[in-house]
């Protein structure tokens, strides 16, 4: 008998069984999974040595292993503030949102029917910032605070910037973190960035737009009426950087004057989780809402006239508008902004403007008791965070350190302090004890009860907020789990059935993986907590950042981008500043093939760059002739090219290497896409075949989920020229420098990194080969399946497809791929990524987490649709009235007294023999896109408003 212990994680991972496994293969003509890796891997581009990784280790060792760890952070009270704050994640919306699979392994919302749940929370997000901002539109979440600025700054310039107007102005009251993103973000696009006091500021008529923090990073709440009247009469914008909890209490931006309102939403019920992921929330004014960035949730009407949420104006998306689009962001943060909407939800108007009070009179009694015991402190009008002048302030907050307190070192001379929700009064009395040296004896309860805790007239609210009935139903602890369960069941994710979508990868998020999240020795960690108290998160990052650049064949990683976007942004970044440092400023051109991801022209032009095509051919192949003409006819402008690889068409190119080095030749450099690295992992190195930088989609390969949309995580690895290139951060010490930092935090959404740790630790090396070998089998083996209903677009020189498939439907003349998406809905299915690269297709990727029995499944539901299609296409039934036009059916159409469709109810609910066992019935019928987009409402409005057309 063997001693090694049983608990083998592979097995619960990679969903085919040996048996099913060699069933496959037999299929497709191999007998094992290194033939088949050799007919379909490019002898030229495998790697030639193995992963040189720690070797796998079982669920219950490894988790043990973490928690030592783990137990090397050290979980302080930190009153730093700067954005980010304590706060308490009730425990129903902690159990049954952060931590349950039906809410995190949802993908975006594409399939509007089939994620009615999501979309329905994240409207509730949007009505919540929008009442608490007193701004009319607001997008379902961005990546964070910092960003969400950067972005401000970007509608902003797209409205008001010209040859006159070429600067933005940044108060040196906001977050430093906020101020530079803004810088970064700024720089390659030639903005000029004005940082200082809006006071002394006389002259506005050069800038196209100007950012204020109220409250004021350092805690006081200004009055900038005057100064946003006069920004409006040099015909400027005006963007205010807020705090929805403070907005409970004081007069919201958008009564102000603010164009545009933005911030986190982090303190909603969203833990720390030393930086992220966090919810960054956007507002602004009606006119702008063709511009707004990221995802933006309305409501439209089904095909029986029942109202139903959508994602509207998806033509402003980088995956349509591509260099022209209003942002690069894909990744949205979905499931932070749903728990933020959940806490909303829960807490209603009356409980957050409890909560918000009680945060001030903690705040003011400790202000109180501070001036009792003779310290100066720097009172305007607060919220929750206070200013302390001392001139030992270094030494102060240091003694606090060790008695387990940070506090916020603002200069040599002050110090600040911000408390929050999670605190008593007896932290306040600790708080003061660290401070002070020795116990103060104070009566902290006799000050507190003294406290005024009104707001000055000048700044207090007065308008109502969260007046929606869904806001004042759900308070009662039975009431919010039935809301999130019923919000639940109308969604389908990876609990109900597989989800298929092509360069997505939607795998297994492994309960073992998503423990860690929870634990407050990740959760309740501060990004700015001092490192001597981060030991253990800079081993998970140290260990993720070596084993990401060897499963690359790079030199170092970045672990701060905090969405693929934000990692092709850093990416091309670091290519930029590379070309800087030797002088060759005038390279600019960004070589891209046109079957691209849509955030590669986006994120291309956002740092600075001059977009040209490169042409594909027939097989879907980098043109490599075309590329030759390209990069000569630009020779000493060529600043790189970005390519996918295996491509966007589910190939492995042959001629990766040579395509390379022909960008190599005209001294430009090589990006690579990392959104298709599962198949690559352990078969080949991006950094072998050439490339010099490549983003990971952590939230695909490595095992992040999804959450309905976001969070996401894009690391980037790149080769030695480039590291140091890679983002640093203005607050945290990062290699010694502080420069262009792309994200809020230093180490982005770093609590959901020991996601992917966990799953690298578990797999080990040669593990995470045959991952990669059953992810090209599962795709192969169901484009055999496939290819005698539907021809398969492209293949490589063998005949084989890399982890994806493309699936060809422009054939049929009466049918669209969009009916067959919706019909498969009602065979329990996700469709595939519809249309994408190649309209009228779907691009299909099975990820090796799917057993044989699934991928039988879908390939059934396929075949069984290509008979319904033929049924139409012959003229045996209607060309309109049919199975697949009426698709998807709900229960209550099929239930329904009135059925005039001429096909029996049974064919349209349950056209395959498992839905018998388990049925998902969709919540709507089909969505009617043109009417969202003509009637666009994107709050809580009343429902009946919408029933009618």
């Amino acid at each position: 008998m063997s001693a090694r212990h049983p608990d083998s994680f592979v097995n619960r991972h990679i969903g085919p069984d040996d048996t099913s496994i060699a069933e496959m293969l037999k299929s497709l003509g191999f007998n094992d999974l290194e033939g088949l890796t050799q007919k379909t891997v490019p002898a030229q581009i495998r790697t030639g040595r193995p992963l040189n990784l720690p070797a796998p280790r079982g669920e219950f060792e490894l988790l043990n292993d973490l928690r030592q760890i783990a137990q090397r952070n050290k979980v302080y009270r930190s009153y730093i503030g700067m954005g980010y704050y304590d706060c308490i994640t009730p425990p129903v919306i902690q159990r049954n949102v952060l931590e349950n699979p039906g809410w995190y392994t949802q993908y975006t919302p594409y399939q509007a029917e089939i994620s009615q749940g999501r979309l329905e929370s994240l409207l509730n997000f949007q009505t919540m910032v929008a009442d608490l901002t007193a701004l009319p539109i607001a997008n379902a979440s961005l990546l964070d605070e910092a960003t969400a600025a950067a972005e401000a700054m970007h509608l902003c310039y797209a409205i008001k910037g010209g040859d006159t107007k070429n600067a933005f102005f940044v108060s040196e009251l906001c977050h430093p973190q906020t101020i530079a993103v803004v810088q970064t973000r700024a720089r390659p696009l030639g903005i000029e960035v004005v940082v200082g006091s809006h006071e002394a500021q006389a002259d506005w008529k050069k800038f196209f737009g100007a950012l204020f923090q109220y409250p004021a990073s350092r805690g006081e709440v200004i009055d900038y009426r005057k100064t946003i009247e006069a920004v409006h009469a040099a015909d400027s914008l005006a963007v205010v950087a807020t705090d929805l909890l403070a907005l409970a209490l004081l007069t919201p931006p958008g009564e102000f004057g603010a164009d545009v309102a933005i911030g986190s939403a982090q303190r909603f019920g969203v833990p720390l989780g030393f930086g992220g992921p966090h919810a960054a929330f956007f507002s602004c004014k009606d006119e702008f809402k063709r511009q707004i960035p990221g995802r933006l949730v309305g409501v439209s009407r089904d095909a029986n006239g029942k109202p139903g949420y959508r994602l509207s104006l998806q033509t402003r998306e980088q995956h349509i508008r591509r260099e022209k689009a209003t942002s690069n962001i894909c990744t949205a943060q979905a499931l932070l902004a749903n728990m933020a909407a959940m806490y909303a939800v829960y807490h209603g108007a009356s409980g957050l403007k409890r909560i918000a009070e009680y945060v001030r009179t903690l705040t003011l009694t400790l202000a109180e008791a501070l001036k009792k015991l003779g310290h100066e402190v720097a009172l305007g009008v607060v919220f929750d965070t206070i200013e302390v002048r001392e001139k030992n302030a270094k030494q102060i907050v240091a003694q606090a350190e060790s008695k387990g307190v940070n506090l916020r070192l603002i200069n040599e001379g002050a110090f600040g302090i911000s408390l929050d929700e999670a605190a008593t009064l007896g932290d306040v009395a600790k708080l003061l004890d660290a401070i002070h040296g020795k116990a103060t004896g104070l009566n902290l309860d006799q000050i507190a009860s003294g406290i005024q805790v009104g707001i000055p007239a000048q700044f207090a609210r007065t308008s109502k907020y969260l007046t929606h009935p869904v806001f004042n139903t759900h308070h009662s602890e039975t009431e919010m789990l039935r809301y999130l369960h019923r919000l639940q069941a109308k969604d389908l994710s990876l609990t109900t059935s597989m989800i298929p979508l092509g360069s997505c990868t939607m795998k297994l998020n492994a309960t073992a993986e998503m423990y860690p999240v929870s634990w407050p020795e990740f959760s309740r960690m501060h990004p700015f907590a001092p490192a001597s108290q981060t030991a253990g998160y800079a081993q998970v990052f140290n260990d993720l950042e070596a084993w990401l650049a060897e499963i690359t064949g790079f030199a170092a990683t970045s672990l701060q981008p905090n969405a693929g976007s934000q990692g092709e942004y850093a990416g091309l970044l670091a290519i930029l500043e590379y070309h800087a440092s030797r002088g060759q400023n005038a390279r600019k051109i960004c070589l891209i093939p046109t079957s691209a991801h849509g955030t590669n022209p986006a994120s291309a032009v956002m740092a600075g760059f001059e977009v040209i095509p490169v042409a594909c051919d027939k097989h879907g192949n980098i043109d490599v002739a075309d590329l030759r003409v390209k990069t000569s006819e630009h020779g000493t402008d060529l600043a790189c090219l970005m390519v996918t690889y295996p491509s966007t068409h589910g190939v492995f190119e042959e001629s990766i290497k040579e395509i390379c080095a022909i960008v190599h030749e005209h001294g430009g450099q090589v990006y690579m896409d990392g959104a298709n690295l599962n198949a690559q992992v352990g078969l080949c190195r991006p950094g072998e075949l050439g490339a010099d930088v490549c983003h990971i989609n952590l939230h695909k390969t490595f095992c992040i989920p999804h959450g309905g949309g976001g969070p996401g995580m894009g690391p980037i690895c790149v080769a030695q020229h480039l590291v140091p290139f890679l983002p640093k951060h203005p607050v945290v010490i990062m290699g010694g420098t502080k420069h262009d930092p792309v994200s809020a935090a230093p180490w982005g959404s770093a609590s959901i990194l020991p996601i992917s740790w966990m799953y690298i630790a578990l797999m080990g090396p040669e593990n995470l080969r045959k991952a990669t070998q059953v992810a090209i089998l599962n795709a192969n083996y169901i484009a055999k399946r496939l290819e005698e209903y539907y021809p398969v677009l492209y293949k490589g020189k063998s005949g084989m497809v890399a982890h994806e498939c493309i699936v060809d439907l422009r054939q049929y003349k009466t049918v669209t791929v969009e009916d067959v998406a919706k019909r498969l809905m009602d065979y329990g299915f996700h469709a595939p990524t519809v249309s994408f690269p190649v309209g009228g297709t779907m691009m299909i990727e099975p990820t090796e987490s799917e057993s044989k029995e699934e991928l039988d499944r879908f390939c059934e539901a396929m075949i069984s649709i290509h008979g319904e299609i033929k049924t139409i296409e012959t003229g045996r039934v209607d060309k309109q009235n049919n199975v697949i036009k009426n698709a998807p059916h709900t229960a209550e159409a099929v239930i329904s007294e009135k059925w005039d469709r001429p096909y029996p109810r049974e064919q349209a609910a349950f056209p395959a023999p498992w839905l018998r066992d388990h049925k998902y019935w969709p919540p709507i019928g089909r969505i009617d896109n043109v009417y969202g987009d003509r009637n666009l409402f994107c709050s809580c409005v009343p429902m009946e408003a919408f029933a009618k057309p």
